[in-house]
């Protein structure tokens, strides 16, 4: 009987052999569901082999071979493969925890038919002109639906609210929805030369720069595999140079792949994409949709019917056969690091996948991370560079810092900056104050004897969150009521210490009780299509001052606003994390670019009490070439990466003494194996208590990524080994967090 090789979603560092009836066809790829002890469950078949030095008895048969889905391709397999390697987490895992979670129950798959909506005979027969005014998203409907049949994702992206009334364009008999069967095929034209030219809508409403059209020369002249940075300015254009390179690979036939830090920049990309590929069909993969939504999407990619996959990091690992093209957004950007589970980059995992398929790859920022400016110096990825606005009439804004010593300050606004935004509220321009802190204040204090308002569970403190009266830890969850007096005095005068967002918005209510004020941060953008709405509110000038975290940072176009004020970004100057200058010049830089992409300057105001330092200097000149080289300097000095490859190995337990033990252990190992790293003490984390469990951590360095990843082959087994029952242990290669 034939042997199979399958992948399990269960921790061990291995495959499991399982044998098919004869006559029952099964390929790599494929999904089985077989058992294993005393469960039934889901695995991948990785490879069919003749021969296994597993006893005949032990092997069991699986009970079904799955068709519910196309299997998976040899590439991805290997991709897969390769991830578990390289991040040193079990094969079956890696395997499964890329798929959709539908692929990952045992239920059988039913594909639901893809629906569209398009108007009626009397639909096309209404006059928009005389269609009532106040229903201004069913006007919006009809608009779009007048120009060509869509889905209800791009329905959706019209307004929060297209869902419900589209329903009522239902039942009025204006709209209908028809289901589509496969879709049709892409007209193809020959190509001189051989190969075939794909029609498609493209609306080049914007004619491109000198540089925006190197750029797009460039990537579209590459042969084969090339990794290319983008390095723009806030404005320049990026976008744009994305959309012209998708062109290109569309009228190939090829298909692309754009990865995007964060999920609340899918829906305007989306949406802007679409604008001007109306005729393409764009898909998105993010964790936002549900189950059934996000199975759907990664079928059309899979079956290639989606020329265009926008998603977060984990569409690094959609099937996409006719992938000719990646583009990583925002590419400096933390959030592409999964720091769970498997502990991938997905910058890392799209750059070698891009070498694997043989295509480009983009990877644009206005900052770059410092590992991928000095692959760019160094020549291992070609630099393109955007230096000007793509608007003549946009300059980048101006930089002024305030020394908070020397002005004064009304619970953490100057008087200064409080002038500038009742300025920009006279001439009806939107300011932005960036805080990146939520709640009300980080801390809550007793006047008389100093107690603080720690977490009971972590080494954190309990977040003041004045509007539902309530002190949450932003670490493990754990939330009280505010306390009417100390716990340990009995003082009534308990006050805030501090700023987050609620605060600064409620000192702007009392300072400006006319104005329109809008916060945005994850407690107010909990409700599903809640920052869909609020986007729409800034666009429209609905709103005078903008109140955020680092949600309002990247990748969001605001003409109306020109003034973006600083609040206490001194923090990250003395962190012990040596990352922490790079991440903050990176924050700076890309908030400051939301003012004056118009035709208005803008305006940027740091308040800071080191108005001399380097990091602020290099922002004030716009100068990230010269901060770029004193940081590298300082790393190469210090021995930090892109100089050094690292691997920790961190363990956390309710038994300080357990964690301790298997770090010391690990270390012990590590040294018997005498490889060429260096091999650091066991230290605590940075937050060495987080929900009641002791955090440890072992740094592993090597010059050389090979040197590292061979040390960790011969070092993993040794771990596997070590007492570790009460403990979480991970192994994170290439960590960003300290």
């Amino acid at each position: 009987m034939p042997i199979i090789r399958v992948a399990i979603d269960v921790p061990l560092p291995t495959l499991f052999d399982y044998t098919v009836a004869d006559g029952i066809a099964v390929g790599a790829g494929q999904r089985v569901i077989l058992p294993f002890g005393r469960r039934q469950m889901v695995g991948v078949v990785m490879e069919c082999v003749c021969t296994t030095d597993v006893p005949p008895e032990r092997i069991k048969p699986v009970i079904q071979v799955l068709h519910d889905s196309a299997p998976l391709s040899a590439g991805l397999l290997d991709l897969l493969r390769f991830c578990s390697d390289y991040y040193r987490y079990p094969i079956g895992q890696t395997v499964l925890s890329a798929l959709p979670v539908r692929l990952r129950s045992d239920k059988p798959v039913i594909s639901k038919p893809i629906l569209s909506y398009r108007l009626t005979d009397n639909g096309a027969a209404l006059d928009l002109e005389s269609f009532p005014k106040r229903k201004v998203v069913q006007r919006r409907i009809l608009a779009k639906l007048a120009e060509q049949p869509c889905n209800l994702a791009q329905l959706k992206a019209l307004s929060a609210t297209a869902g419900a009334q589209l329903k009522a364009l239902v039942a009025e008999g204006w709209v209908e929805c028809v289901a589509l069967g496969a879709s049709t095929p892409s007209l193809t034209l020959p190509l001189q030369g051989g190969g075939n030219r794909v029609q498609h809508t493209f609306d080049n409403a914007h004619i491109l720069t000198g540089e925006q059209q190197q750029a797009v020369d460039a990537v579209t002249a590459a042969q084969g595999y090339a990794c290319f940075l983008l390095h723009g300015i806030t404005g320049s254009g990026k976008t744009e140079v994305y959309v012209h390179l998708m062109h290109a690979v569309l009228q190939r036939g090829g298909q692309v792949l754009l990865l995007v830090p964060e999920i609340n920049l899918t829906p305007q990309l989306e949406n802007y994409f679409r604008s001007r590929f109306p005729d393409v069909n764009l898909i998105s993969l993010h964790s936002g949709l549900s189950e059934g939504e996000r199975l759907h999407n990664w079928q059309q990619a899979q079956t290639g019917e989606a020329q265009i996959v926008l998603g977060t990091r984990l569409s690094v690992f959609a099937e996409i056969p006719g992938l000719a093209l990646i583009i990583v957004d925002e590419e400096h950007d933390a959030s592409f690091k999964q720091q769970d589970g498997l502990r991938y980059s997905a910058r890392d995992v799209a750059i070698f996948r891009a070498s694997q398929c043989g295509v480009p790859i983009v990877l644009g920022s206005a900052t770059p991370s410092l590992e991928s400016y000095h692959n760019a110096q160094v020549g291992r990825y070609q630099m393109l560079k955007l230096i000007g606005r793509a608007l003549a009439e946009a300059r980048l804004p101006t930089v002024r810092c305030i020394n908070i010593n020397q002005t004064v300050m009304h619970h953490g606004i100057s008087e200064n900056l409080l002038r500038e935004i009742e300025q920009r509220i006279a001439r009806r321009e939107q300011s932005l104050l960036f805080i990146n802190r939520r709640g009300y204040a980080p801390v809550l204090m007793c006047s008389a004897c100093g107690w603080l308002s720690n977490c009971k569970n972590c080494a954190g403190k309990l977040v003041l969150h004045l509007s539902d009266k309530r002190l949450r830890c932003h670490h493990c969850g754990y939330q009280i009521r505010v306390p009417q007096a100390c716990p340990d005095c009995g003082n009534a005068d308990l006050h805030p210490v501090g700023s987050g967002t609620q605060r600064i918005e409620s000192v702007l209510q009392e300072r400006f009780p006319d104005a329109r004020i809008l916060r945005v941060d994850r407690d107010s953008t909990r409700n599903k299509r809640a920052w869909q709405t609020m986007r729409e509110q800034i666009h429209a000038n609905e709103v005078d001052i903008l109140v955020g975290t680092q949600m309002l940072a990247k990748g969001h176009d605001f003409p109306a606003l020109t003034l973006v004020g600083v609040l206490n970004p001194d923090s990250a100057l003395y962190s012990s994390d040596f990352r922490a200058p790079e991440k903050l010049f990176a924050q700076l830089v890309q908030v400051a670019g939301r003012a004056g992409r118009a035709d208005k300057l803008g305006e940027v105001i740091i308040q800071t009490a080191f108005p001399d330092h380097p990091l602020f200097r290099a922002l004030q000149t716009h100068d990230f070439e010269g901060w770029a080289a004193s940081q590298l300097a300082e790393r190469q000095m210090a021995g930090f990466p892109p100089f050094m490859y690292q691997a920790m190995l961190r363990a956390e337990g309710k038994n300080e003494t357990d964690v301790y033990a298997y770090l010391n252990q690990a270390r012990a190992a590590a040294k018997e194996l005498q490889q060429a790293v260096e091999i650091l003490g066991v230290v605590p984390a940075a937050l060495p208590r987080r929900a009641n469990h002791l955090r440890a951590q072992l740094l592993i360095q090597a010059t050389s990524r090979k040197v590292l990843q061979q040390f960790l082959r011969a070092w993993q087994p040794l771990l596997d080994t070590l007492p570790a029952q009460k403990l979480r242990c991970s192994l994170d290669v290439d960590p960003l967090e300290f």
